[in-house]
């Protein structure tokens, strides 16, 4: 009796009919990247230089790519059929605030740390702010998120922390760089921390806010969408910048149904067999995305 061999090709149809017939999804993954806000730079009020802010917690699932903090890419959402998930896109941290959590599903993420003042440590968050004038030590970041912010010295803040590297010190003051991802097919930095207050010390690659100068400008905010910190202030007239607003961004098969409540904007773009989906606010914290 001979036995007749299905190609590969006949196996999928096969599989496919079947899907169709029975009313069954095939599961599929989800990859994402999830960055919340930014923490505002340090506004020290009088002479002396405040902390840059940490960038916003950062988590990644795309395989070969890293997370915040040193970690490795987490694994993917396994999609098994019409499900719905929680979308929220954290706000950078207004001058004297950590940022915002941004959430997609069940990945949170911590909203960056806000520099020192003066004589003041960094606030601890996703990634920490560095701190303030006259030798403080930065803010802790968020195991497996981002880095601590950097230490400041005797008369600068110290660079907050990046996802990617600790904020500088030692009368350095640089923002530590974030992490760079491909998830939307173009290799992009994202989540670099603030420059500390009086050089104009550089924020982190990905957006990281530029310290204010001494008596020339302020800090500069966050990049939007990169929840990257804000550049530590030198006085109260060289004021801090904000932080960046953070960003969920997911890809799914070209042609699975997605739909999303009213209060999200985003857009969408063909990578390769994905769409591609970049979610840039949400209006409420009770917004939702149905994958499936």
């Amino acid at each position: 009796m001979s036995i007749r061999r299905l190609s590969t090709s006949t196996l999928t149809e096969q599989t496919r009919y079947a899907t169709m017939s029975t009313g069954t999804t095939i599961p599929f993954d989800i990859n994402y990247l999830v960055i919340a806000g930014g923490g505002a730079g340090g506004d020290t009020r009088s002479t002396g230089g405040g902390g840059g802010g940490g960038a916003g917690g950062y988590r990644c699932s795309v395989s070969g790519e890293s997370s915040g903090g040193g970690a490795s890419a987490e694994s993917p959402i396994n999609n098994t059929g019409l499900e719905t998930y929680t979308l929220t896109v954290g706000g950078g941290g207004a001058v004297g605030a950590n940022g915002s959590p941004s959430i997609f599903g069940s990945v949170s993420t911590v909203g960056g740390g806000q520099g020192g003042t003066r004589g003041g440590t960094g606030f601890a968050g996703g990634s920490g702010g560095g701190g303030g004038r006259d030798t403080r030590s930065g803010g802790a970041g968020t195991s497996n998120e981002g880095f601590a912010g950097g230490t400041s010295d005797a008369s600068q803040g110290g660079g907050g922390g990046g996802a990617g590297e600790v904020g500088n010190t030692n009368g350095i003051g640089d923002g530590g760089d974030g992490v760079q991802s491909s998830i939307t097919g173009s290799a992009t930095f994202r989540a670099g921390g603030g420059g500390g207050g009086r050089n104009p010390n550089p924020g982190g690659a990905g957006g990281g806010g530029t310290g204010a100068d001494e008596n020339v400008s302020s800090g500069t905010a966050g990049a939007t969408n990169t929840g990257s910190g804000g550049g530590g202030s030198y006085d109260a007239a060289e004021n801090a910048g904000a932080g960046g607003s953070g960003v969920v961004i997911f890809r799914v098969p070209t042609g699975k149904p997605v739909s999303f409540s009213g209060g999200v904007t985003q857009s969408s773009a063909v990578d390769g067999a994905d769409t591609v989906y970049t979610v840039t606010a949400t209006s409420t914290t009770a917004e939702t995305v149905s994958i499936g």
